[in-house]
Formats: structure tokens, sequence, C-alpha cells
């Protein structure tokens, strides 16, 4: 075990026995976190950072977790490491990360393995992956969902890359994921940019559904004039059926939520503006290139976009656009509405699921993946972002059919969305109504 004193690098060559299992370069919050994760589970880890404090920061306060081995230059880094070497990179997507692979490139061998476990997009993965492997080296971009948190505790891991790639890295990957019901949240996704592009729709699926229980907390709140104290206990009441999620469990407790300083509900003091990282507007711009409609997510990024415009907003608001007069249900147009809520949001939700499978689709055939859709909808159900009860659901209907054409089309999903039609078509005119 490595003690909590910064080990002092060197250019010795290491003795075998003392070289580690795997290595990760860039040490901000998610590099660090996972280092810390893979060391928590047994296995040697060797550490880098270009601003070498980084390096020394996370011994000091973290070295007695695990097996670190500590390197302030690159060049030590590789020697570190057992063969074939296994390499995370955790650097800021785009040039950072080309910078740091043309560094490792020529210290690396043949066999050799680097992971890209950034949110980088598939494309820039593709043609790394194809320069790489012209020079003998395997490339994985790897999808890792669940944030900070996830990162250290474990996330739900998506691998692309040669299957050779994963047999090496897999052992090492499974054991850090998170594990639901006795499965590892990770599994090989496919070659290439396979894993970047899943855990890409994992994202656009993410804005569709954030922005799906914003709507429905809006229709309450607007529509009945409920407070956000009793619409979180709502939310809390749905987190025990159908739409059992992480998202939803997270929105009940912030909706209860009091900011500390006015006294108010949070959520009405929290700024009104949603930034994005762009994996939601890559999700678009790829289904627009597949000829695959995921409406929902769209909406949702445009929604994001809407929420950034501030300025345009207030002044939009200045000049005295307003909705209707009437802007609450009253006497029997508000009986039952939230049950209608209920059902209209899950419905909603399949439906944005459904397009993110069948985009995953479209891409498997289009660049010769062969992904394994319930697989997808397995590793989703913990450690990540959309992890949510009904992924159980996608697994099966998958199972029964690989061949599936539409999620819609299996008995249960298909029942579940006609069931909510009638209250789905009751929101939507309601909130029409209302402006």
């Amino acid at each position: 075990m490595a003690t909590a004193t910064t080990a002092t690098p060197t250019s010795a060559t290491p003795d075998p026995g003392e070289l580690a299992d795997i290595g990760v370069t860039g040490l901000a919050v998610m590099g660090r976190n996972l280092a810390r994760n893979i060391a928590r589970h047994g296995h040697a880890v060797a550490v880098h950072n270009r601003s070498a404090s980084r390096v020394d920061d996370l011994m000091a306060e973290h070295g007695d977790e695990g097996d670190f081995r500590p390197s302030h230059s690159l060049e030590d880094f590789v020697a570190s490491l057992a063969k074939p070497r296994r390499v995370i990179v955790m650097v800021k997507a785009g040039a950072a990360t080309d910078a740091v692979i043309d560094e490792l490139t020529p210290l690396l061998e043949e066999g050799d393995i680097v992971v890209d476990a950034g949110n980088a997009h598939f494309e820039d993965t593709r043609r790394r992956e194809a320069a790489l492997r012209e020079a003998g080296l395997h490339f994985v971009g790897t999808g890792v969902s669940g944030g900070e948190e996830g990162a250290l505790e474990g996330p739900s891991i998506m691998p692309g890359g040669s299957k050779e790639s994963y047999e090496a890295l897999g052992p090492i990957l499974e054991s850090i994921a998170v594990d639901v019901d006795g499965t590892p949240c990770c599994t090989y996704v496919g070659p290439d940019g396979a894993g970047h592009f899943v855990k890409m729709v994992h994202n656009g699926i993410e804005y569709a559904d954030m922005q799906l229980i914003a709507e429905a907390y809006d229709l309450l709140r607007s529509g009945l004039g409920m407070e956000p104290a009793e619409i979180g206990d709502v939310f809390e009441r749905w987190n025990t059926g159908d739409l059992e999620s992480f998202l939803v469990e997270i929105t009940a407790r912030v909706l209860r939520h009091t900011d500390a300083s006015t006294g108010r509900p949070f959520v009405d003091v929290v700024v009104d503006q949603a930034e994005q990282k762009g994996t939601g507007r890559w999700t678009v711009q790829s289904a627009l290139d597949l000829g695959i409609p995921v409406t929902g997510i769209a909406e949702a990024v445009f929604a994001r976009a809407l929420s950034g415009a501030a300025g345009q907003r207030k002044a939009v608001l200045d000049k005295g656009l307003a909705g209707p007069s009437g802007t609450r249900l009253e006497g029997g147009d508000a009986e039952g509405f939230v049950d209608a809520v209920r059902e209209a949001l899950y419905a909603s939700k399949v439906v944005a699921y459904a397009q993110g499978f069948d985009q995953i689709t479209a891409a498997s055939a289009e660049y010769g993946w062969d992904v394994d859709r319930g697989a997808m909808a397995t590793i989703w159900r913990g450690g990540c972002i959309i992890r949510a009860r009904f992924l159980d659901r996608i697994k099966q209907a998958y199972d029964k059919d690989e061949h599936l054409a539409s999620l819609l089309l299996d008995d249960y999903f298909a029942a579940a969305v006609a069931d909510a039609q009638d209250s789905w078509r009751r929101v939507v005119s309601s909130a029409v109504a209302l402006g």
C-alpha cells in the first residue's frame, strides 16, 4: 500500500514485479476519482499529470487508498506500466486529447492500449482508432457515465475498440463499474467509435428525460398552483412505480430543498439557464445524418439553447408578450390532472428512449458495429444518469426479439403508450390552452 507521503519518481527501469496494471494520465476531478476507484479495487495504478502538483496532491490526500505509482514525466509513467501497457487518458476532449496521444505514441510499443475515457465525439474516436491501429496500437474510446461520484464509487462504462483490447482491459473496467444484481455495468460495445457513440446517445436521452421532468414540474406548478415541496412529494410517490429512476429521485429532493440564505424554495432561486457540453447537440446532428427522428431529444437540446439565451428571453418579456389570461386549471379540469401528467411523462419517456435506441440501431448498421442493444440497457441500469427501473423492460424486449425494429413494437411498451394516450392528449391540450 502506498503511504500518504509522495514517492519521488525516478527514471530507473522498474522491477517487473513492481509494474502497474494500468495508468491514468490527467488528474482533474474525473481522472483523479477514476484512479482512486481503480486503486481501491486492488489494482496497481500508475498516475501522471502534466502539472506535477496534481500527482503530489493525489498521493498526499489519497495515497493510502491503494497501490499508486506516481510519475512526474510521461516517460517514467509509461516505463512503470506492465505490458501490454494500458493507459487511460482523462483530459479535455478535442485538441488536448490529440496532444496527449501524440506525446504517448512514440513511447508505446505494438499491442499497447490507449483509452480515451472523456466525452469525445465518436468521429474523432474513429479517426484516432484508425491512426493508432496503423501504428500497431489499440485505441479504445470509452464512455464513462455517472459524473464525479460515479467515477469514484462505480460508473457505467461503455468501451469500444478492438475485442482484443477488451480482453486486456475488461477485467479491470468491470471490477470498477457499479454492480447491479450481480452484473457489472460494463461490457464491450463494438469497434472503433461505438463506445463513445453509445455514450453520446445516452447523454441525448438524458437531455430529453430532464426536459420532460422539467415540463411535468411546470405543468403542476403553473397549471395547478402547487408549491415546489408539494410537487416534490408527488415525484417521490412517482418514484415508487414505473417512473422509478435516478432523475425522478433527485428531482423530488431538489424540489423540497430550501435556499438557506433566502428561505425560498431553491428551485425559485437557482439561475434558469442550463449549459451544455455538446453531447446532446452531437446526438441530434448525428440523427440528422442517419435519417433518424429523435424529436424528443432535439426539442430538449433546443430548450437548453433557449434557456441560455437569457437576454433574449428578458427582452421578449419586457415587450409585454403574454399568454392567455386564464393560467390555472380549475374544478373538473384540475381533477385527476396529477395522474394524467404522470402517465404523459411515462409515455414521453418511453418515446425518448425508443428514439435513442433507434439511433443506436441505425449507427450500428451504418458503421458495422453490431451493438447489442439489450446489453446497453443492462449497463445503463446503474452508475449512469439515466438509470431507471424500466431499463429492465428494455432488456427483456430485446431478449425476446434481438431484431426488434422499435421498442414501441414490444408488447409492454406498445400497451404502455396506448394506455397513456388519453392522459397524454389531455396534458398536451391543457398546456396549449394555458399558454
